[in-house]
């Protein structure tokens, strides 16, 4: 698969050399590159089907109908092979949830992990984040995508140039990447003729309308706020490199009142290898 990311991002390393960055630079990069998959609606195409937008919500029994409107089903089974690098389960849905409306510094949404061969029943999608039935927070989910997703495998490099030290308030380049800035320029250039994005993303780099530092780094902030309002259950780790992105999502120009919004949920790596799916944080980045 290494082979395999490095080829695909042949193209960038040959806009990067022709824009003067020192090799050794592309090549450290370059060497950072994580797979993805790259998730679009679509009825038919090449791609397999690996799940859907919106669609009945089904869930154990025992399972509590979370707190945010339910965006989208993942069946890790018809991921295809190398999809990513995170180590998800082999079989079994992923159901994620997010409220674009979040309240800082709560968690804007919930992964559901379902079993291969759970027994489950269907759920009114609505009571439990809009027990009032608010109109105007109805219209909003009903603008939710809906509709089968195919994957397509893709490469992911970061989008962010910058880092913050633990303990620092200010933010620093990359370590080890003194032409990070240029680098992320030259991807935002020739991402769209390599591994264009899509709405929906699981693994990989996140990405956001405007990205200075990782959007995990931001959200790994966020949880140790949440922690200290006693509205997320501790201990987390504060550095970023215990945690991973799960999926990223951009709401695109559809969801009403909240159009060009993004939501990342992100995981500490312990938890994802126990599949502690309910430990995922998710926060939302809007820029109205």
């Amino acid at each position: 698969m290494i082979s395999e990311l490095r080829e695909r991002l042949r193209p960038f390393h040959d806009e990067a050399l022709a824009q003067g960055i020192p090799a050794d630079d592309v090549d450290r990069w370059v060497a950072v590159a994580r797979p993805c998959a790259t998730l679009t609606p679509s009825e038919d195409g090449p791609d397999p089907v690996v799940g859907r937008f919106g669609g009945p919500l089904a869930l154990p029994d025992d399972v509590p109908t979370p707190g945010a409107p339910f965006v989208a089903s993942i069946d890790l089974a018809a991921l295809p092979a190398g999809a990513t690098d995170l180590p998800l389960p082999p079989d079994g849905r992923l159901l994620f949830f997010a409220w674009p409306e979040g309240e800082y510094p709560d968690s804007a949404g919930q992964v559901v992990y379902v079993p291969a061969g759970a027994t489950v029943t269907e759920r009114d999608k609505h009571t439990s984040w809009n027990p009032g039935n608010v109109d105007e927070y109805r219209a909003m989910f009903d603008s939710y995508p809906q509709g089968p997703l195919r994957a397509r495998i893709d490469v992911s490099l970061p989008y962010h140039s910058h880092v913050t030290p633990p303990g620092e308030r200010h933010s620093v380049p990359v370590p080890g990447h003194p032409r990070a800035e240029e680098l992320v320029e030259v991807w935002q250039e020739v991402q769209d003729d390599i591994a264009p994005s899509g709405p929906f993303q699981l693994g990989g780099y996140a990405d956001e309308e405007a990205v200075y530092v990782d959007p995990v780094e931001t959200a790994v902030e966020t949880v140790a706020q949440a922690v200290k309002s006693g509205s997320w259950d501790g201990p987390v780790s504060s550095d970023p490199a215990d945690w991973v992105l799960l999926a990223d999502w951009y709401a695109g120009e559809d969801v009403r009142l909240w159009e060009g919004s993004t939501v990342h949920w992100v995981i500490q790596r312990e938890d994802l290898a126990a599949r502690r799916f309910d430990r995922a944080f998710a926060t939302v980045f809007w820029n109205p």
